[in-house]
């Protein structure tokens, strides 16, 4: 049986998710799968919760500083001396654990371990073929690594991008970011709301800001929904923070806006939606691009966001709010031009890779029979 190992890391949902969709279609074809945390399980426990706590808190309270860092980062090389040696960690343990698993294939869905992985393969470890699987519709030079077989990327413009910074084109291969396989299978809108208790015959707006809801602007989106003189519908999903659901709650309590907490089907609430207002995560924009709902971004985080966010307003699948004042504007256009809407879904039919967890899996596989 074919052993594969992939190599995740917990700062932000996105990359455990992917882990997790391409851990279940692994299985599907009688593979057999570990998923690791690398620095929970690699580098060490302590380390893992005080760095996410530092990350999550440095987004929260200093954005612009987790900006600054990913600008920088992305101007010198994955093993520059400027790392600190931050992308070798967990490199002696991972290359215990190859040895150990002795799998025949690895993927990694975070750039530190990518690099960790390159880093070994460099001193002389012995690594199986390696896919990195970029989870961004980016480019980042923390992402880049010799000794990676296969790049698999969102889309073409990453792929250019990619070739443009050194990578051998036949190393770089676009297949969509692997999402949940219920986003393959369409749901048709009506019954989408009649399975929420939504009316047909008003518009509906969906906002969200990935599981952590306390990292987008949410409350500014939850008081211009409230205030806005038309008929509509609104669905504000705060996510695990129970905290904020209960000051969105507060912000739209009388209106006809519903505030949720963590929400397991998201595909049927984008399904429901005539426009997501949310900030530019790469799984929110796959998942969106897969269900075909127009997006109006607002709030992304500086960093990869931002970054996602010139993707999406570049290709056109996505409306962008940089200030709270545009909020309102944006929203009553989308609404009042039903062609608007439907250019932007137009465009994300184009572009969307609903199959893009199988196009990985395949590609992994494949690779591997030939190397064997």
């Amino acid at each position: 049986m074919t052993r594969v190992l992939i190599v995740t890391a917990s700062y932000g949902s996105g990359h455990n998710v992917a882990a997790r969709c391409l851990a279940a279609a692994f299985e599907r074809e009688k593979v057999q799968v570990t998923v690791v945390d690398h620095f929970r399980e690699l580098v060490h426990p302590l380390f893992d919760r005080s760095s996410r706590a530092l990350y999550h808190a440095v987004l929260r309270r200093a954005p612009f500083l987790w900006g600054l860092g990913y600008s920088f980062a992305d101007w010198m090389a994955s093993d520059s001396v400027l790392t600190l040696g931050v992308t070798r960690l967990g490199t002696e343990r991972l290359g215990a654990l190859l040895e150990h698993l002795a799998p025949d294939l690895v993927v990694t869905v975070h750039a530190t371990p990518a690099v960790a992985i390159s880093t070994l393969a460099r001193l002389g470890t012995r690594v199986p073929p390696h896919t990195t699987v970029v989870t961004d519709f980016v480019a980042h030079s923390q992402w880049i690594a010799p000794n990676i077989a296969r790049y698999c990327v969102a889309d073409p413009e990453v792929r250019h991008e990619l070739i443009a910074r050194g990578i051998p084109s036949e190393r770089v291969l676009v297949t969509g970011v692997p999402i949940r396989p219920e986003f393959s299978q369409p749901v048709a809108p009506a019954a989408a709301r009649e399975e929420l208790g939504l009316s047909t015959r008003a518009p509906v707006v969906l906002a969200m800001a990935g599981s952590q809801g306390e990292l987008g602007r949410l409350p500014d989106v939850a008081r211009t929904l409230a205030a806005m003189r038309r008929p509509l519908q609104g669905l504000v999903v705060a996510g695990h923070d129970a905290r904020l659901k209960a000051t969105l709650t507060r912000l739209t309590e009388g209106s006809t806006i519903r505030t949720l907490g963590y929400v397991g089907d998201v595909r049927r609430l984008m399904a429901a939606a005539d426009i997501l207002v949310t900030k530019a995560g790469g799984m929110t924009l796959a998942e969106a691009m897969a269900v075909e709902t127009p997006l109006l971004l607002y709030g992304s985080l500086p960093g990869q966001e931002r970054r996602n966010e010139r993707f999406a307003a570049r290709a056109g699948i996505a409306l962008v709010a940089r200030r709270h004042a545009e909020l309102a504007p944006l929203l009553e256009r989308t609404l009042d031009e039903p062609e608007l809407l439907e250019h932007l879904r137009a465009r994300m039919r184009r572009l969307r890779r609903p199959d893009a967890t199988r196009r990985i899996v395949g590609a992994v596989l494949e690779r591997g029979a030939r190397t064997r």
